[in-house]
Formats: C-alpha cells, structure tokens, sequence
C-alpha cells in the first residue's frame, strides 16, 4: 500500500505542477484548471485509502459542508470580489496550518514524532515554523480582506517605532521557538502563536492600498510555505511539494509584482514597506483645467483613429463594462481601427485581475498585451482609452520624487495623441493621489459610469 500510494501522490505532484504551467497564460488556464483538479481529487482519494485513517463519517461530511459552501461562494462571488476572496482563502490555509500544528504537539503519538514532553526535536522546529507562518498568514490575510472589502481603511496605518517593535517580537518570537525545541513547554508553543498572530497583523495594516496586488501574492506564498512546514510534520511528502510549489510560485509572483511597484522584494518579504509615506488626497493644480467631453464626443475620435491601445482597471471591474468593452472594440474593428488592450502587471486589485475579466468578456489573446511590450507604442498611437484605471497611467510616477507612487513603471497613456479617460469623478486612485493626466491638454474625461459610457459610445459608433 506505501509504495502504491506514494505513487499515486507522485502523479498528483505532476498534475500540480503542470496545473502551474498551464495557469501561467491565459491560452492553457482552462487545461491547468483541470490538471489542478485532476491532482487534489488523485491526493484527497489516497489519503483516504491510507490504513490509518478510520474516522470516514467526520471527514465526509467535512468534505461535504466544504464543497457546498465553495460552490455558494464560486457561484455568487463577483469578479471585483476576487482579490478579497483570495485573500480570505489563503487565511484558510494559514488557519489550517496551525490547527494541524496543535493537533501534532497535544498528540504527537498519533502522528509517530514522540510523546508530550519528549517530542522530536526536529518536529518542533518544523512544527513551529508551520505555526509561526500559518499564523501570520492567517492574521495578515484577514487585514488584507478587510481592506479590500472595504471593511477598514486602506489607508497606511502607521506610528512611530513600528519597524523596532516588529523587529523586537521577531527576536522574541525566535526566543520563543528555541524555548520549545529544548524545554518542550505547552507556554512556549502558546506565544509562539501568539507572537504570531500579532505579528501577521502588524506587518499588514501598514500597508497601503495600492500595494494590495503585492500583498496577496505575497500571502500566497506564506500559505505555502505554512504548508510546507506541516507536511514535514506529518512526513506527508505531498504536502510538502504541494506546499513548495505554491510557496516559491507565491515568491516568484511576488518579485514580479515589486518590479511592476518599483519594490524591494526584501522588504515585501519582511512586511517593511508602504508605511514609510502617506499618500496625500488631492493636489495642488492652480487654475488648470479640465476637458471632458460626451460619448458623442468620444465615438467621432475613435471612429476617425487608426490605432487604439485600450487600458484596463479597477473601475472596469466595478462597473462590469468588460462586455460592453469587448463590444465597443468588435465595432472599431470593423472600421479598421487596430485595438489592442494594455495589461498593467498590478492593474486592479490582484495579479492577472484585468486579464480574468477581458477572458471572460473572450477578448482574443492577442489583443491583449503587457506593460513592457506596448508601452513603446503609445508615441505611435491615435487614442488611449483608458478605463477606470487610475495609479498605474499617473505620470506623478515619473515625474513627481515626493509621490508616494514615484518609481513605479506605469503605462506611457499620456503619449498618445489623444486620451479618453473614463471616470465617475475626479476622485483620487486607491493610492489615494490625483492623477495629474487630468489635466493635460491630450486628455478629454468622459465623466460617468463606465459600463454605461461604453454602451453610449457604441450606439454613437453605429449611428
């Protein structure tokens, strides 16, 4: 039975990591899905079949009530929802972690690492590093979910010694580990998660909101790790790949994200960034002004362009105008406009955020370009349509040092000839800034809901 079950865990670590694969383009996301399933049905299966587990009723309908509940959830929850959602899940995985860590130092016979109070010492130090990150996940996920939705400020919640005090309760909490590897104290395996729990805490709300995209991933890969660390626990070798793969991918994602931010991965790693400045509300613009201009207005510029880069964001999100996108753009087409769709690697509120709901909307894959490859293009562009995205075409990026956002490569919307700007307000971004684009003479506000605004600008375009 060992070696068929090794095997099949063998076959599920494949299926993840070609689920993995698949996942990193839109093309193959649908044959890395089911490569996911495929793999975590192969690996729930087996475990199952092992000799040791006998209680089948309490699992079954554990299995049950969270399959019931994860339909509910995939079947009402919005796609603006999703990076809250993500966020929720991964302080699931944390949760679990330490759960299963507890389980193992209250009983650790029944998991074959020793008696209480003669626990193996390599256990304790696996047990304790599951803890200690399945804890901070936990926390650091709920305040991540709780700034997304809107439920807490997602301002930087900062005070003075921040950074000395996280760094205290690391040392401590290392103290604390130590403790347990040698004394085996129930006390000590007590404030290590407790340690933990406060520390996931503040290493997140001092974190602002435009850097929420870099704190999902970056959770991801904890939820990883804290996996990881179990699996050693249990001696379950799939866990402990599965862990990995989710833990380094996390890590990887998380660099990609920095890049795009104009971040230092390190501190990302440490929780060390996004409370040294508070960004500002408003600006100070003297007498400028502002254009705006009417749907009509818009439909006779781009039906007289040659070219159109369209520009995503969380505003499209809200406003569910990815179908109404893709519809505006089939009828430019039609006039022989070349639309394409630029992808900023943070635009909204997740990584791969606009590239979800442009798939939905079957927006084709070529059309649909990243950062570094179409920014050259905007010189060479009629019109940028920007919609609902804010942060990430703010040229404050580039030409402001005391912006909270300076450094973070953005897309160049602002050297098309024209820019149409879709916005329900003057509202700043969610980095909490005004975008100075407001203001340049290129750029025209088309004030209004997004959705809305694009069925107007189609109706335009036909008439």
């Amino acid at each position: 039975m060992e070696t068929w079950s090794a095997l099949a865990y063998l076959v599920a670590a494949i299926c993840f990591i070609m689920a993995l694969r698949g996942l990193s383009s839109p093309v193959t996301a649908r044959s890395g899905l089911r490569f996911g399933v495929a793999g975590m049905a192969i690996a729930v299966a087996t475990t199952l079949a092992l000799p040791g587990v006998v209680s089948f009723g309490p699992i079954l309908a554990a299995i049950a009530l969270g399959g019931i509940i994860g339909a509910v959830v995939a079947i009402k929850i919005q796609m603006t929802a999703l990076p809250q959602l993500v966020a929720a899940f991964h302080s699931l995985v944390g949760l679990a972690a330490v759960f299963v860590a507890a389980a193992a130092f209250t009983n650790p016979a029944a998991y074959g690492i020793g008696v209480p109070g003669a626990i193996v010492a390599g256990s304790l130090v696996e047990m304790s590093l599951g803890t200690a990150i399945g804890a901070i996940t936990f926390t650091g996920s709920i305040i991540a979910f709780a700034k997304l939705q809107g439920l807490v400020s997602g301002a930087p919640v900062v005070f003075k010694g921040q950074h000395p005090l996280n760094a205290l309760l690391g040392i401590i909490l290392l103290a604390m580990v130590v403790t347990l590897v040698v004394t085996n104290a129930s006390l000590a395996y007590v404030m290590i998660v407790l340690l933990s729990l406060l520390i996931g805490v503040l290493v997140i709300v001092p974190i602002g909101g435009a850097d929420m995209p870099v704190v999902v991933s970056m959770l991801n890969s904890y939820s990883g790790w804290a996996a990881c660390g179990i699996g050693f626990t249990l001696e379950n070798n799939l866990l402990i790949i599965t862990g990995s793969l989710v833990g380094s991918s996390g890590a990887i994602l998380s660099y990609i994200m920095c890049k795009g931010m104009n971040r230092s991965f390190i501190s990302v790693i440490l929780g060390g960034f996004g409370g040294e400045s508070v960004a500002a509300v408003g600006g100070s613009h003297g007498d400028k002004q502002v254009k705006s201009g009417s749907a009509e207005d818009a439909a006779f510029i781009l039906k007289n362009a040659s070219s159109v880069i369209i520009v995503p964001g969380y505003g499209m999100a809200v406003a569910q105008a990815q179908h109404a996108l893709k519809e505006m753009g089939d009828t430019l087409g039609k006039e022989g406009v070349q639309v394409r769709y630029a992808i900023h690697p943070v635009a909204g509120r997740m990584p791969g955020h606009m590239n979800v709901l442009l798939a939905e909307a079957n927006v084709p894959y070529e059309e649909v370009v990243e950062l570094d490859d179409i920014n050259r293009d905007f010189a060479q562009t009629d019109v940028a349509f920007v919609i609902g995205a804010n942060d990430i075409t703010n040229p404050a990026a580039k030409t402001d040092p005391t912006s909270p956002i300076y450094g973070m490569p953005i897309l160049d919307v602002e050297r098309a000839r024209t820019v149409l700007f879709i916005k329900r307000s003057m509202a700043s971004g969610y980095a909490g800034i005004e975008n100075e684009l407001f203001y340049y003479n290129n750029t025209m506000m088309l004030f209004g809901d997004a959705k809305k605004m694009c069925e107007d600008i189609i109706k335009s375009l036909q008439a």
